[in-house]
């Protein structure tokens, strides 16, 4: 089509055609419609919510909330664009506190549907209904029978706009995302009890949780039991933020990110910063091509998040991002490091800066639920070690002189240690070594079965990590220094930023307006190349303040070194080395997995013992 020669005037938009660009925003599928409301229910403080849907939500959406309620005289403002009761002025958007807020919701819905609100508030004898049509005109209010609450109800989704339907899936390929929808919102509020219908039939009920453990059955219900049994529960406090909830542990870990749920004041959202922190935390433990799993809640001043970025509110803007990156994952890394064989029930509960002497790694595993505090810092006195040399370890541990190696399994001494009631260490005492690979243990529990190479690598890793860490990354001069053409945003990061890359081993200095000088790197990473590094370095400090960059390469140098460092398979150890190994598995952290995020010890119960021989069956 040709551009008329003759300039089109300009003309203000119907309210129709207004609220149908709005709502291509805003409406996107019925998930989007149910996001909406239930956000908007929950904002009028309902503690319960009954949502009905046919076809997926695109025949019919009703939604019936126990809230405060709309007054008769809103109910047509509420159909109308940019009219709220949620803020009044600019001020207000500094420090939204509600889920909902812009105004656009119901007049978009309202534009591509037929909608229908019954509503009562408090101290009112009778409801009052409203209707919209997609139309510029709304229905003068009428009483109507209704409890305190209100109803929505949502029918033909698209009707007037054949082309948006058109782009919608199967029904139960709608419902699927609706489902996703509702999952999300009974994981932000476990105080509300919801309930979903499908075709007339009750496929969801969450029941209002109270307490600790109806909060997990309910996270048992939209994550699976598999994920509350892998759960870690974590709970930080530093510089005015508060992150709590549960990670899984890496062993735990999924093919896509589909058990990730992140929560800021109770908003679920998407956020780039979030999930890079949660990333790099994860980064050290998991298997490649994995994805970790959460529950978490960031709770955070309102002032200093910007929740008016999109139409939709699943992003946000934090004022200090840097601050918020470093925090998400300095706890969940910590988180990570501060459980031990035998600890997985407890809460890991911190306040970042506050130290704590290290866990009782013979401490009895009782299963205790109560918080144990802890340092977010790393325990330098369980981490400077070096690797391990298990036979300078046997007299400690009272055992035997070692035996001739055997084919197949080491056996035990004919004696097991002394040891009273409940006083076993969590990976117990060692039995037998299988086919130079495996040492099996036993505990309270039942059996424990160790990769004992897995193991020892993790162990030596952590040791070179923690003795770096004390010293400091060590560096040493170019022969040659390198110069390198960089951006002029870039240099002048280089020379307001120059005490960070000293820290991290580099000495840059500008050499002209595009252009600066490598004169000193780490000196682990002598070989690397400088030139790329310093590159990716200066991309990382632009979008995240800070880089973990180096970090990351020298922990790929040590993990290399603790794998050619550590026991081989196939090496015949004897029963005093296998206790010595398993001493320094509950000392370590994040033992359970190697530097690869691959387990390291499994434990089977008796019962699962039982179940193998159908013993009481």
């Amino acid at each position: 089509m040709k551009p008329s020669k003759t300039p089109p005037r300009i003309h203000p938009l119907s309210t129709q055609v207004s609220n149908q660009i709005a709502a291509g925003e805003v409406v996107e599928r019925p998930a989007s419609v149910v996001k909406e409301l239930l956000e908007n229910a929950l904002d009028a403080g309902a503690d319960k919510i009954e949502l009905e849907v046919e076809q997926g939500g695109i025949k019919l959406i009703r939604i019936r909330d126990n809230g405060h309620g709309i007054h008769k005289d809103d109910l047509a403002l509420a159909l109308s664009r940019h009219a709220t009761s949620k803020i009044r002025d600019a001020e207000d958007l500094e420090g939204v506190a509600t889920l909902g807020f812009r105004g656009e919701a119901l007049p978009s819905i309202s534009s591509v549907s037929r909608l229908k609100i019954d509503s009562r508030t408090v101290g009112e004898e009778q409801g009052w209904t409203i209707q919209g049509d997609g139309t510029d005109t709304t229905s003068e209010p009428v009483p109507v029978a209704h409890p305190q609450g209100t109803t929505l109800e949502i029918r033909d989704l698209f009707y007037n706009t054949p082309v948006r339907r058109k782009f919608l899936r199967t029904d139960k390929t709608e419902f699927n995302h609706l489902d996703d929808v509702v999952k999300r919102i009974a994981l932000s509020r476990y105080e509300v009890t919801i309930n979903l219908h499908h075709n007339n039939k009750l496929v969801k009920g969450y029941r209002a949780a109270k307490d600790e453990t109806s909060h997990c059955q309910r996270i048992a219900t939209v994550c699976g039991a598999s994920f509350v049994e892998h759960a870690i529960r974590i709970d930080f406090e530093a510089a005015g933020l508060h992150l709590w909830g549960w990670i899984a542990d890496p062993t735990f870990s999924r093919s896509q990110a589909d058990q990730q749920y992140f929560f800021v004041n109770g908003r679920v959202v998407r956020d780039k910063l979030i999930t890079h922190a949660v990333r790099q935390a994860y980064k050290d433990v998991l298997y490649q091509g994995r994805h970790p799993a959460y529950v978490l809640y960031l709770e955070i001043d309102p002032t200093l998040v910007d929740v008016n970025v999109h139409p939709t509110k699943h992003e946000v803007r934090f004022r200090e991002g840097r601050l918020v990156h470093d925090f998400l994952f300095r706890s969940i890394h910590q988180g990570l490091a501060d459980v031990r064989p035998g600890e997985r029930p407890a809460v890991v509960e911190h306040a970042i800066g506050e130290s704590a002497p290290p866990a009782n790694p013979t401490a009895p595993t009782t299963g205790s639920t109560e918080p144990r505090q802890s340092s977010v810092i790393f325990n330098q006195q369980s981490q400077q070690r070096m690797p391990l040399k298990v036979m300078e370890q046997i007299a400690a541990y009272g055992q035997l002189h070692p035996r001739p190696a055997t084919s197949g399994a080491t056996t035990a001494p004919s004696v097991m240690p002394e040891q009273e009631e409940g006083e076993a260490p969590p990976l117990g005492y060692a039995l037998a070594q299988l086919h130079g690979v495996y040492i099996l243990s036993q505990n309270q529990q039942g059996m424990v079965i160790v990769d004992m190479h897995a193991a020892h690598e993790r162990i030596t890793y952590e040791r070179m990590k923690g003795s770096m860490q004390s010293d400091g990354i060590k560096s040493q001069p170019l022969l040659v220094p390198i110069n390198m053409s960089i951006s002029e945003q870039e240099v002048r990061l280089v020379e307001e930023r120059h005490e960070l890359f000293s820290e991290l081993g580099f000495e840059l200095s500008p050499a002209g307006p595009q252009s600066i000088v490598i004169r000193q790197v780490p000196t682990i990473l002598k070989d690397a190349n400088a030139e790329q590094l310093v590159r990716d370095l200066l991309a990382d400090v632009i979008v995240h303040g800070s880089s973990s960059r180096v970090e990351q390469e020298v922990n790929e140098i040590l993990s290399t070194i603790a794998c050619h460092g550590s026991v081989r398979a196939n090496r015949q150890l004897a029963i005093p080395e296998m206790n010595a190994l398993l001493r320094d598995m509950e000392q370590t952290e994040r033992s359970g997995q190697c530097n690869h995020g691959r387990p390291t010890w499994r434990q089977l119960s008796m019962a699962d013992l039982d179940k193998l021989f159908m013993r009481g069956s």
